[in-house]
């Protein structure tokens, strides 16, 4: 075996390895490196349908590499003290509400949390009115059999970003750095939560 079958080895066991890993950003990683691998072989050997796959392939790689990078910083940054969702808008899709619409009621499944990007909305059981920039029904992820503890409902036409449960799971499987920043995000909400369920109060910025 020359050198030149040796970079080409390098790329299938740079590829399998990838294959092999679970969470993404390592993935993602050893990809880039595989691709380089065996494209540095296609070149020695003259193979361009070998080059020209693994050129098409690296920008996807070099994109969901910043992508995942980018949400673990912003995350940890949210949980360090700035709780906005921003983070999670390329994951979520907006939707609008009109007024009286109920956008779900006590006792439902809560299959997804929303960031109120306008309009306002009411919590009914406890009065407490929902405004731009908050944040609500994420801790139904959390919750026993996942149920909702209250309704929500909207009082001036607004619109608000959803985001299912599924896709912040699937983060949460896919990057282990995620899943802790995210719980722990979330659990500043909680007790932000409780403290103000000792009085009513306007929410806005904040989250239940």
């Amino acid at each position: 075996m020359d050198w030149i079958e040796g970079i080409g080895y390098l790329g299938t066991a740079l590829t399998i390895s990838a294959t092999a890993m679970s969470t993404m950003i390592p993935l993602r990683i050893i990809s880039l490196c595989a691709s380089c691998a065996v494209i540095t072989y296609g070149i020695l050997i003259g193979s361009m349908p070998v080059v020209l796959t693994e050129v098409i392939q690296m920008p996807f790689n070099a994109y969901r590499l910043w992508q995942m990078l980018r949400l673990v910083r912003d995350v940890e940054t949210a949980a360090d003290g700035d709780l906005s969702l921003e983070w999670l808008r390329p994951f979520g899709s907006r939707r609008p509400f009109g007024v009286g619409e109920v956008v779900f009621s006590k006792g439902d499944t809560a299959d997804e949390m929303y960031y109120i990007e306008s309009g306002v909305f009411r919590i009914t059981e406890v009065g407490i009115e929902v405004r731009k920039g908050a944040i609500v029904g994420e801790l139904g992820l959390l919750s026993p059999g996942n149920a909702r503890t209250a309704s929500l409902v909207c009082i001036e036409a607004g619109h608000a970003l959803c985001v299912s449960y599924s896709d912040v799971k699937q983060l949460y499987y896919q990057n282990p750095e995620f899943g802790f920043y995210f719980l722990k995000l979330t659990s500043e909400r909680l007790f932000q939560g409780v403290q103000g369920m000792a009085k009513p109060q306007v929410v806005a910025g904040d989250a239940l």
